[in-house]
């Protein structure tokens, strides 16, 4: 049998990614297979779980998915491990509206424990009535533990295990702030770079020196295992080419969204930075990334560039979002105001100056396809004051926002990071 558990917290700033990624690579050290899932749309959490894990990690989130889709996904990736991971999103309870989409609501679907971390590096025994609390206001949410996170003292811990036996929650333990596995700070998450193997590798290490994660592993569900995951749930035929940009600037992507771009055709990845010559495709794909930290790069390969504004001229069908929409447009501006020219497909600029946050999930509805997806970023357009909207976009809440949906013969592209692999039927890329 394999075993399954989420981690969640009361808050964010807890610890969740760090001992989500700490704990993954511990057991991977120890020969399991660990299936990683993170809740929420997150898609940079996910590239370090992969990399912790060492085995790919898929997103669980019940505003963009239904919930039989994330019963399926979970289902389906769990059935193959040893150990399956659920990383938990801000605190046990916060969803888009009330708990819809939060941990506790994930946890309830699926049917497993959760283990809390709570940062109680300022509090003692006031953690009791916060943990009752936690415990009582939903009795199907099954709390199986708490870990205290950067408490320094063994007479700190005392008062928090004393708090955990009068609630009855069995305490696993804390550990200490160790600033060698601290998360560098970014401005869309969890900062990328070449160093996080060493910082995850340190976290397993700290982590098991204080924790007993087989005794851990003892509160987590039994959930059936099997030899291998089983096929996807869309199958059609491969009737299309379908080319997706990745590398440095171009990485966030949902991976069960590029398992249903690979049921319906031939995957074919290409580098806006390093590639000389865009594939021949039927459909292109420029997903969300950083491109704001490879200006330079992107704009000195002008036949990358060329390639796709003529692709786009003669009508191929390209879908871009966030930093794949920004490399679209005409110029990106950088934090500085230095200019940089792009693919010009579309008049616009985006600036990173006067950086502000956009978030938030969004519902997209159009040619009467009614598909979810997630916007959050701290550039802006500018200049697209004659460009129309495509359809409109709501709110978590169905409140209509003003995000736009850029359209030019076949090229569709926003803010969105869309979700479209709960979509039952195939149906063509660009909507």
């Amino acid at each position: 049998m394999s075993k399954a558990f989420l981690i969640a917290a009361p808050w964010s700033n807890s610890g969740k990614t760090t001992l989500t990624l700490g704990m993954s690579r511990w057991f991977s050290n120890q020969g399991n297979t660990v299936q990683t899932f993170k809740c929420g749309p997150d898609y940079i959490d996910t590239i370090h779980h992969s990399t912790a894990a060492r085995k790919s990690a898929v997103n669980l989130d019940t505003v963009m998915m239904p919930e039989e889709h994330v019963n399926t996904v979970f289902e389906r990736y769990s059935a193959s491990a040893d150990i399956s991971i659920v990383e938990g999103v801000m605190g046990l309870f916060d969803g888009a509206v009330k708990d819809q989409g939060s941990s506790a609501a994930i946890a309830k679907l699926l049917d497993i424990p959760v283990i809390l971390v709570v940062n109680a590096s300022a509090m003692a025994y006031t953690i009791a009535p916060i943990l009752h609390g936690l415990k009582t206001f939903d009795p199907e949410v099954k709390i199986a533990g708490v870990i205290f996170n950067f408490i320094k003292t063994v007479s700190h811990y005392a008062f928090l295990k004393e708090a955990c036996d009068t609630v009855g929650i069995p305490s696993l333990g804390y550990i200490p702030p160790n600033e060698e596995i601290a998360i560098p700070s970014r401005h869309l998450g969890l900062h990328i770079d070449g160093t996080f193997e060493n910082v995850i590798e340190k976290a397993a290490s700290h982590i098991a020196t204080h924790i007993s994660l087989p005794t851990l592993l003892e509160c987590a569900k039994a959930v059936p295992k099997i030899d291998q995951e089983t096929s996807a749930s869309i199958t059609s035929e491969k009737k299309y080419r379908i080319a997706i940009a990745k590398d440095e600037a171009f990485t966030f992507t949902y991976l069960q969204n590029l398992k249903w771009l690979e049921a319906i055709g031939e995957i074919l990845y290409f580098s806006p930075i390093h590639d000389q010559k865009l594939p021949e495709a039927d459909m292109i794909y420029l997903a969300g990334g950083y491109p704001e930290l490879y200006l330079e790069m992107l704009s000195d390969n002008i036949a990358m560039r060329n390639q796709l504004k003529k692709a786009a001229d003669r009508g191929v069908k390209i879908l871009a979002e966030c930093g794949g929409m920004m490399y679209l447009g005409n110029t990106i501006i950088d934090e500085e105001g230095k200019e940089y020219d792009m693919v010009g497909i579309f008049p616009f600029s985006t600036s990173m100056q006067n950086k502000k946050l956009s978030l938030g999930y969004r519902k997209v509805v159009c040619n009467d396809l009614e598909i979810w997806g997630h916007e959050f970023h701290y550039s802006k357009v500018m200049n697209d004051d004659i460009i129309p909207t495509v359809g409109q976009v709501f709110s978590a809440r169905e409140k209509e926002v003003a995000t736009k949906i850029y359209q030019y013969q076949n090229v569709y592209a926003s803010y969105i990071h869309l979700y479209w692999a709960a979509l039952e039927e195939p149906i063509d890329l660009c909507i």
